[in-house]
This record gives structure tokens, sequence and C-alpha cells, in this order.
């Protein structure tokens, strides 16, 4: 999809000659030319005003800054194009910069300058990141603070004079439910006026949408996930104008493109604010919704109707000098409405803390009556702010008092407990130690109750109060300082305060899936949603059964049914193609940026949304795992596993450095030549820019790099397989299917080459080697469509986007191979990267990568395959990235073996010629078995066209060359290793 989008953007970055001339010094004068502005409203009507504020511009002016967002089934993919201009004759510095969701994954960026790409590149962070201060700021130490709730993706460079520059960000983010609605923010803040503006956002989802809302434009720096907890007004809020609503069942479309003049009227800072859309989808009681997609699931399951569950509650609140004025006052407001959502069957306390400690209700948690809750107002009005902050004692007090509730007669055996925690600052009285405090904590509350946190304010010890959270079952909020902590604190408190379960197990059938996220929840509570996804171990079966238990009160719930798996895929790809016509449907008209190419290919996100989906929330719980470790070891294992996802899906986390190439512009304002490539490596030899995983800019380091240095080292599998120094060059034969596909078959008792193509459909998985009976290996190769080249004969090619190869002896495991990543599942599953070079052992399976140009995988030491990876830079449009199959070593695979290219390894032919029969000329014939097939001479590149090789081609899809047809070689997935007698449909 990428490829595609690199493809157009550079096409649409070069400006013509005649372009170029117009654009004079006398543009800046107050006779400036608009069209130079490529506006898209007539420059007739532009203001006196907006017109001064663009000719005094000095720095390169923003054509067009289009957002394109799909959001299906809750998890949102959104692509960020920003087009810049520079007029001056001199080389100008542009500011790329966006903000994103705290909680999105960069996933790719991209620079097209002076014609030039410069794609980024996910790399894995070292220990130690150095800036030119050398203040550490890697967050994989373990020294930085958790995420702030937006995050900043900065990039400058350089435009040449007269020229511009197009900026491509991509991201990824799956919506949280939060108080019975997902949110999805975008922001739009360019710091200028743009010519082009527009967002548009399609949600597309397995249950009908409801609950659909746009507000006004929101500002101020209270994220997503504050803003959703303000309180409601009571009018129905307005969409900014011109907004556009398009709902339909399933699928809504959303739009906002205000010209320059409209934009001008909002702000003239370019400041514009967060564009929010609301919405909720339809449930059904029950299990909940299940999507199936290639060989991936996802469950969500957010129940409704139930009972509430009691809650036994802890407010501690930090009372120190540093709350004076705002923040205690409104905190004070917020407990307030607190106290009157409390509902009977509550118990509650509060707890006020600074150089001391002070309990309201020593020794108990007290029901909620009305002089209780009088008694409480009192407490909370009389609370005063002086001295420092114990953080300490306030969690060890307030969990004392729970503990000893809890052992008591009192306490419902089914209520949900919890400390609510609040402080402004770091610790100052008593232990200041984070490590003793933690450990203390944990200690304190025995796993019997959670903590939830809440920070207000820049001096909070934000990574304390995280791991507090995540290690004690609860979360963590931050209210920033200029944001409404009433408001904020309120809304956390509604998010938590109506439990409907707890103890929740989410099972599915054992041996059917694999790397399942997280399945035990403590507490489930109204308004949210639990999602958990994983991979589908055995891809033919029928039936996934799920049970959920539960507590709810003094209730045990199960529930469980058995979902059809077929009936959901079938489901699952309707959705998607739906989602996928509406996208390509809203796509812009020819002329901008967005055309509906672009539009088509982020569409195709929605067809490994599952997948992504899955591997987007196995690196958040690696990363919670990360801090929640008691031992280095435990820590380092889950570092590994998560820095490997980040890797595999090209995701930008605290554990990984997004890596760009950074254009140089010479003293007259011309590019420098461009860099020259590493075959190997693929490195250029000019400085990098390494964005770190907090996104923030770096200045280009290591600028002498020679070609072909590594500076990243595959340091992530997961498990604990031996690594070895991968061999660069590697003996292979010539029997093999590359290209398009083209088959070459060698013969060697014979002295003979046969070659012959098979023109598959986009989507077919076709058996290449199928020896499982004997041997116990399988190879399976999946096909890609693209379009033919210009003048060729055929309506479209396909490549081998997949192969698979799977061994089920000593026991079953398989090696993927994508032009991007290798599964390894064997005696431990990893997932390399293919433009790193390393080799691994894992049992019967052992797999060697030369980054960028091969993978040779060896089966028990007998038999071998390479297959070459074949990448393009800059890609037309006919190609796509793909793989070459080679057999290297065979003597392991048994003379049964058969498949597409297996069926020949024992195999003798010979050759004869037909002589002249009237009109016809003498033709040659080879002789297979029994069979005769007419063949004609051809010469084939092989070895990613570095050789030649003469060939006996045999035409119509190899008829009468192979056992039986075409179709009999069509596996049903990847991982088929089904033998089917040939001559069969559907071998």
């Amino acid at each position: 999809m990428l490829l595609l989008l690199l493809l157009l953007l550079t096409s649409l970055v070069c400006l013509s000659p005649g372009a170029l001339g117009q654009l004079e010094e006398s543009q800046f004068g107050d006779e400036i030319d608009l069209t130079d502005f490529d506006l898209d409203i007539a420059p007739r009507r532009v203001p006196r005003q907006v017109k001064t504020m663009l000719a005094k511009e000095t720095k390169p002016h923003i054509q067009e800054l289009s957002i394109k967002t799909t959001i299906i089934s809750r998890y949102a993919f959104t692509a960020v194009y920003c087009a810049m201009l520079n007029r001056h004759s001199a080389a100008t510095e542009g500011v790329f910069q966006f903000q994103i969701p705290a909680d999105a994954y960069v996933s790719n960026f991209t620079m097209i300058i002076g014609g030039r790409v410069y794609q980024s590149e996910v790399r894995p962070k070292e220990k130690r990141v150095k800036q030119e201060s050398g203040r550490s700021r890697n967050k994989a130490s373990g020294d930085a603070s958790p995420e702030p709730e937006v995050e900043v993706f900065k990039m400058t460079a350089y435009i040449p004079g007269r020229n511009r520059a197009v900026f491509l960000l991509t991201y990824e983010e799956l919506l949280q439910r939060r108080l019975g609605r997902y949110e999805h923010v975008t922001s739009l803040r360019p710091m200028q006026l743009v010519s082009r503006l527009s967002l548009d956002v399609t949600i597309a989802d397995h249950s009908a949408i409801t609950d659909l809302q746009v507000l006004p434009l929101r500002n101020g720096r209270s994220s997503s996930s504050s803003g959703s907890n303000a309180p409601k007004s009571p009018a129905k809020p307005e969409p900014p104008f011109p907004t556009v609503v398009n709902k339909q069942k399933n699928v809504c479309k959303i739009t906002f493109s205000p010209n320059i003049v409209q934009q001008a009227k909002i702000t003239t800072s370019g400041l514009l604010g967060d564009f929010v859309i609301r919405y909720d989808v339809q449930r059904d009681m029950g299990i909940g919704d299940i999507q199936v997609l290639n060989g991936h699931f996802v469950h969500y399951f957010a129940p409704k109707d139930l009972p509430v569950v009691p809650k036994n509650v802890v407010f501690v609140i930090d009372t120190s000098a540093s709350m004076l004025g705002t923040k205690i006052r409104q905190t004070k407001d917020a407990l307030f409405t607190i106290l009157r959502d409390l509902r009977p069957g509550d118990h509650f306390n509060f707890i006020s803390f600074s150089n001391k400690i002070k309990v309201w209700k020593p020794h108990e948690l007290v029901p909620v009556t009305p002089l209780n809750i009088r008694d409480a107002k009192k407490f909370i009005f009389t609370l005063a702010t002086t001295g420092g902050t114990n953080i300490d004692d306030a969690i060890q007090t307030g969990s004392s008092l729970l503990r000893h509730y809890l052992s008591g007669p009192d306490a419902s055996p089914n209520s949900v407990s919890l400390i609510i925690f609040l402080t402004d600052g770091r610790p100052t009285v008593g232990e200041v130690q984070s490590t003793a405090i933690l450990g203390n904590t944990r200690s304190a509350v025995e796993d019997k109750f959670c903590i939830f946190t809440i920070g207000i304010g820049n001096d909070v010890d934000y990574r304390l109060l995280e791991r507090m959270a995540l290690e004690n079952c609860g979360m963590m909020r931050r209210i920033n300082e200029d944001a409404d902590a009433s408001a904020m604190l309120k809304g956390f408190y509604d998010e938590i305060g109506t439990p409907l379960l707890s103890d929740i197990r989410i099972n599915y059938t054992e041996d059917s899936v694999q790397y399942v996220t997280q399945h035990l929840f403590t507490n489930y509570f109204n308004g949210s949603e639990m999602v958990i996804a994983g991979k589908l171990t055995n891809k033919s079966a029928e039936l996934l059964h799920v049970q959920v238990t539960a507590s709810n009160n003094d209730k045990s719930i199960i529930m469980e049914t058995d979902v059809p798996l077929k009936h959901r895929q079938i489901e699952t790809e309707r959705h998607v193609k739906a989602a996928t016509t509406a996208i390509a449907a809203g796509a812009k008209p020819p002329g901008s940026g967005f055309t509906q190419e672009v539009g088509a290919a982020l569409g195709s996100v929605a067809e490994d949304f599952v997948e992504r989906l899955w591997g987007f929330l196995s690196v958040k719980e690696g990363l919670r795992s990360r801090l929640r470790s008691q031992t280095s070891r435990e820590r380092e294992g889950h570092i590994q596993q998560a820095t490997n996802l980040s890797l595999a899906y090209h995701f930008l986390t605290p554990l990984t450095n997004l890596v760009v190439e950074k254009p140089e512009v010479l003293a007259d304002g011309t590019m420098a030549p461009a860099p020259t490539v590493s075959p190997v490596a693929g490195e250029a030899v000019s400085p990098a820019n390494e964005l770190p995983g907090d996104i923030e800019d770096e200045k280009p380091r290591n600028p002498s790099r020679k070609p072909g240095g590594h500076t990243s080292s595959l340091r992530n599998t997961i498990g604990k397989a031996e690594r070895r120094p991968a061999k660069k060059s590697v003996t292979i034969s010539k029997t093999s299917a590359d290209g398009d596909p083209h088959f070459v078959v060698e013969f060697p008792l014979s002295k003979l080459t046969v070659c012959f193509n098979i023109n598959g459909e986009p989507g077919h998985v076709l058996r290449l080697v199928s020896d499982h009976k004997y041997s116990g290996v399988t190879v399976n190769g999946k096909l890609i469509g693209a379009p033919a080249p210009p003048g060729s004969h055929k309506q479209q090619r396909t490549y081998f986007s997949t192969i698979t190869i799977v061994v089920d002896r000593p026991k079953r495991s398989y090696i993927e191979v994508t032009p991007k990543k290798v599964i390894l599942d064997g005696r431990d599953r990893m997932v390399l990267p293919c433009h790193s070079t390393v080799a691994v052992d894992s049992g019967a399976l052992s797999v060697s990568i030369v980054g960028k140009s091969n993978v040779t995988v060896m089966v028990g030491g007998n038999i071998s395959f390479v297959i070459l990876l074949h990448q393009y830079k800059n890609p037309a449009p006919y190609q796509r990235d793909h793989l070459g199959f080679y057999i290297g070593h065979s003597k392991g695979l048994s003379h049964n073996c058969h498949g597409l290219l297996g069926q020949f390894l024992y195999e003798e032919v010979g050759l004869a010629q037909l002589p002249a029969q009237g009109d016809m000329k003498p033709s040659s014939v080879l002789k297979v078995k029994d069979r005769s097939v007419p063949v004609v001479q051809k010469s084939r590149r092989i070895y990613s066209g570095t050789q030649s090789v003469d060939c006996w081609f045999a035409r119509n899809n190899a008829a009468k060359l192979i056992d039986g047809q075409y179709e009999d070689y069509l596996a049903s997935h990847m991982f088929d290793t089904g033998d089917r007698p040939h001559g069969t449909n559907r071998m």
C-alpha cells in the first residue's frame, strides 16, 4: 500500500518549469499573485487581510494538508499528506509538525523533496541514546516518564529554492470505549493558513453505528481521554462549519474542508483545534462480537444491562502546599459531585496527606447514608494545603483501611475494592525512592484491590503513578496544568464508578488459538470494553469454543458458545469489502494529493486490520508487562518481545527509533547528489535523522557513516534461540518459482532445463512442494496481483507475496516469509525483520537472513530452500515487492514428493524432434512420464536477473507437463498440508 502512495506522491511533488518560472520575488509585494498558492477559492474572494498575511509569509507555504482516516471495527488508520512550497530562490527550512494521540503508533514517514523519496525505517532503540547535551532520552531504559496525552511528531528539512516538498505520515490506534462511546480526535494545527485543507474520516463497523456526534473544534491541551470525561452540555453541540456527515447503518463518512477564508474566520494562527468524533455501536446480549480474518481473530466484549456491583473506595488526596489555589479548589468541587454519585451499598472513606496523614473515619469504611455524606462534605470543605508530599505513608494508610474492612464481616464477597489516589507532586517526605514505594505498595495491596492514580500538573512522577496503577490492576490518568481538573477528575471517576463484573476470564479452545492478548480482567466498568485478539492455529477448524466466567455482585456468571469460524470469516470479509468500497468512493478527484488511487490504497489496510490490531495490542501488553516486571531477566524478555513486534509491524514505540535520511542542500539552494546505497545493508551514505520512540526531532548523527555499515542488529527475537553470524552468499539450483511467477526446473540427469508459467489469480495459494507424508515438509506460496506493464499482452501480473514452509517432524513448526518479515514458529516464536542480517537455529528449522537480499531455510540438515527478496525503492505501478523461491538442497525430500516443483525432483525427461509436416515447421516435444509436451526454446533470467538460463518452455499453464491441472495445486490456506489424489479438484 505504501509503495502505491509513494509512486503517486512522487508524480505530484515536482513543479513544472512554467510554474517555477512564475515564482519571482515580486510575489512578496502587495500585488501578490494568489494563483501561485494553489488556493481552492477564487482570488477575488480572498479578503485583503488574508492576502497581506500570505504576502508576509516567509516560511514555506503549506499548499495542501489532507488527512484521511479509516476506522474499521474501532481500529483507526490515519494518513497525513502535507505539501509545502518554498517560494524563495534560496533553500529554506520546512517544518512538518503534527500532533498524534499518545496511544497511537506511527507506522510510516516519508519525505519527497526535489523529486527524491526519503523513506523511513524502524530500528531497535539502543540501550542508551544520548543527545548532544548528554541527557538520556531513552524510554526503554526506564528513566523517562510515560507518554503524555498527545505526542508531537516533528521533522525539519531544507527545501531547495523554488521547489516543494511532500511529507507523508501514517499512524494507527485502537479506539478505547469510555463512558459508552468511542472518541476519535484529529489535531488541526498547521501553524498557518493552508491553501487546501481537508479531513476525511470513514467509520465502518460490523455492528450498526449509533450515537454519532461531531463536536465543535476543541482547543486547549486536553486530549481525547480528558475531553470525553467533561460534563455533557444539555444543548446538542454543532459540528464546525463546513462539516458534511453522511451516515448509513454500518458506514459513516465525515468530511471537513474549510477554504482559506473559512479557516481565517476560525483563527488566523492556523491553530484550529481538535476535530472530535464520538460514536458507539449497537450491541447484542451474549458473548460479544468476534471477527475472523486471515488467520487472526478479535473479540469485543462489552456486556450491558447487568446489576451494579457495590464498591469499596478510599479517596487519597494530596493536600501539600503545591495544591494551593486552583488545584485544591477544583479537586474539592469534583469530590462534592462524586459524593452525590455514590450508591447505596457502596462503602467509602477519605484520606488527606502532606507531611502528615489525616483519615476522615479511622479504622473503617462507612456506608452511603445521608448523614455520612454530609459529614464527608464537611471534611472535604476543611481540607487545607500545607507541607510536603508523603506518598508512601498515604498509600500504606489507605491500603490498611481497605484490608481491615475486607477482612471484616461487613464486606460483600463480590464487591469491587479500589483506591483513588491523587497528587500533583513527587515524594518529598518519608520514603522517596520509587522502587521502595512500589515494593511497599505491592506488599500492602496483596492483590486484594486496585489502585487508580491521577496526576495533576507538570511536576509529577508520572512513571511512578503509572507503575503503581499497572502493578495493582488500575489505570493512571494525567491532568495537564491548564486543564479543568474538576471535570477531568469527575470524568475519571465516572469511568470506574460503575463496576458490573469482577474476576473476568475469557477462554478459547486451547489447541485452536495461540498468542492471545490479555484475557484476564480484574474488573469491568460500565461503558468500557474488553478487547482480546489472537492467532488461530488450526485454520481449517469449523468452530471456536468461547467461555466467559465472571462475578456479578453475589452471583457467578458463565457464558459460553461455539463460534462458527468460516461464517465469521465470510461476514468479516463482507464487512471489509463494504469498508474499502466506501473509502474508494469517497476519494478526492484528480488534482489533489489524495486521489482515488490513494484512497484505495488507504482502504487496503482494512484487509489486514485484525492482524495489525493483534500486533498493536501485543506491543501495548508487552510494554505494560515491562513496567510490571519484578526481575531484570523478566523485564528484558518483555522488552525483546515488544521490540520484535514493533519492528515486524513498523511501529514507532518507546523501544524503537524511526530513521530517515535527510536531504542535503548545497549553498546555491540545489539538491546534493543522491546518496549511494550498499547492496547488502541498503543504507545510504548521508546523515541520518533518528526519531526516538517519544517522537522528538534529533540532530543528524554519525555523518561519516560508511556504505553498508549496520547501525542496527537483531537483538529482539522472541525466545532463546541461538544466534550466529549469517552467511552472505549461498549456492542454489535453478529449480525455482520467481517473478510473474516463472517456473524453472532443472533435470541434471537429463541435462535439460524446462520452464513454464502459471497464470494464477490474486489470493490463490499454490502448493510448490508437498512431501508431508514422508519428510514432513510442505511449501505453499500466495499470489498477489499487479497491473500489467504498458504494451503487455497480459491484463495483470501475479507474484508471490508470502511463502510458508510447514514441517511436521519431529513436531509441527513453520516459517512464513514476506518481503518485510520472517515469522519462525519452531522451538520458540520469532518475528525477524528482513532488513537485518541474522541467523537463528530453532529445533529442526533454522533460518539465515541476508538483509534486503535473501532468506535461507534449512530443514533437518539435508533440505534447504532459498527465498529471494525483491523490494523496490521507487516502484512503477506494475511492480510489487515479492519473493522468489529456489530449491537449494533436496536430498531429504522423498521420491514421492509432489507439488508444482516437487514432482520433478527425481524425474528424468527426454527431448524429441518432430519432423516438418506439410506447412508445419519442425517442432520439439518433451517426454515426461507417458506424456508428450510441445515445447519451444526460451531464455529466462534468474537469481534477481543476474543470470540467464536457456530452457524448453511449456505453454498453456504447463498443460501435460504437470500432473493433473493447475487447479489441483491450489491449497485452501497457507498452512494447508492436505494431500489428495492428483487429478482431483483442489489438490
